[in-house]
């Protein structure tokens, strides 16, 4: 039988999304060595200008005007606005992913993120394709972005969230809940003692760790300098992502910190600074979540971007794995709650290692090849593509 063919879709390299599009690709390849995997970024690849455009646009909205975005995500209203654009978008893009689809002939295409999997649902209705389609959710609320007729399936991280695309019209049987693809190493044990030594780290003082995000967001200066001024020693691990400015500070500040402090910029095994870590204070992006639920590391919010993080920040807290603090000075309140009271912070680490997905992208490559396998065995329609049920 000749190879599977997989397309996968996401926009931004700089975002969950692409992690979480190679996740997947790394299971198809465990899963079946022979597939063949095609890995994009749908902007990128279709509109280069415009995916530049929208990534500026987005990072300035969240970073000055957060509340504009409030406004604009999951709206009702902004979706039926935009929809006439939306299209006109997708009819402009369409040649070169009808030429995409042409040369890679893929027997399923699996969206990490909304606009590409709305790009290929409009495609497939304008050309009568029948190519299955997969969204991919990486968040833990589905936003009306989502919902599109020519969907096959779709893959949620949560009960609640199939629930919810269920209460939206969505067929109970074109979802899937096998949870957020993320990199395979969360769900393996790491080395604690060497990576302590690697960073110059002790067993004997709690480590905390504090992420925002790729691009380094929220009170991350704020936080450093009042953790620094708790009097019980830590070990404070600050990863700066993209944001070369608070690197530079939190050098500077290294060299007069009272705790232990150590600083990294854009890192790509984050699993190894989770596994070292008995808590985390971070932004709650849906990778970043996924993540720290395979390591059972307790989380601590700060400044969730209004949207999709306020969403991941409410299945956190229904599920008794993270707290939510009102600024810097609040979460520094709750780590010395913690360090007196340890009990609570094992209490959560249970409770996150019940609620992880680690293995969740092995499940989703599974169920792709799964598709694909039926569709390379469906007769063909007269376009030439698979014709295939939902």
């Amino acid at each position: 039988m000749p190879p599977l063919r997989v397309l996968l879709l996401y926009i931004s390299d700089r975002s969950g999304h692409h992690q979480a599009s190679l996740a997947i690709e790394q299971a198809l390849r465990a899963a079946d060595p022979s597939v063949e995997v095609t890995t994009l970024d749908a902007l990128a690849y279709t509109n280069p200008l415009l995916g530049l455009i929208i990534n500026r646009a987005y990072l300035g909205v969240i970073r000055r005007t957060p509340e504009v975005w409030e406004y604009l995500y999951d709206n009702p209203t902004v979706l039926r606005r935009v929809r006439r654009l939306r299209k006109l978008i997708h009819q402009y893009n369409s040649g070169k992913l009808e030429a995409l689809l042409g040369e890679l002939r893929p027997q399923v295409v699996a969206c990490t993120q909304a606009f590409p999997c709305g790009l290929v649902a409009d495609y497939k209705q304008t050309n009568e394709q029948t190519v299955p389609l997969v969204g991919i959710l990486t968040d833990y609320a589905p936003h009306s972005y989502w919902l599109l007729d020519r969907v096959d399936g779709y893959v949620v991280p949560s009960a609640e969230a199939a629930q919810r695309l269920q209460a939206s019209g969505v067929d109970a049987g074109r979802i899937q809940t096998l949870g957020i693809p993320i990199d395979p190493r969360f769900a393996l044990a790491g080395d604690r003692d060497r990576i302590r030594q690697e960073l110059r780290l002790t067993d004997r003082w709690p480590t905390i760790l504090i992420m925002g995000g790729s691009s380094g967001l929220g009170p991350i200066k704020e936080l450093v300098t009042a953790l620094d001024g708790i009097d019980h020693p830590l070990q404070l691990v600050v990863i700066a992502g993209g944001n070369k400015r608070l690197g530079t500070w939190l050098r500077r500040f290294q060299a007069r910190a009272r705790q232990a402090l150590w600083v990294g910029g854009r890192v790509e095994e984050v699993w190894r600074y989770m596994e070292l870590a008995d808590l985390l204070i971070t932004k709650p992006g849906g990778l970043t979540t996924a993540e720290a639920l395979a390591k059972g590391l307790p989380m601590i919010i700060v400044n969730p971007i209004p949207g999709q993080e306020s969403s991941n920040t409410q299945f956190l807290l229904d599920h008794r794995v993270a707290v939510k603090a009102v600024g810097w000075d609040d979460a520094t309140r709750m780590v010395r709650e913690f360090i007196r009271d340890p009990g609570l912070l094992e209490s959560m680490r249970y409770q996150a290692l019940e609620v992880g997905r680690p293995d969740a992208a092995a499940a989703i490559a599974h169920w792709l090849l799964q598709l694909a396998g039926q569709a390379a065995c469906a007769p063909t329609s007269a376009t030439g593509q698979p014709s295939v049920s939902r």
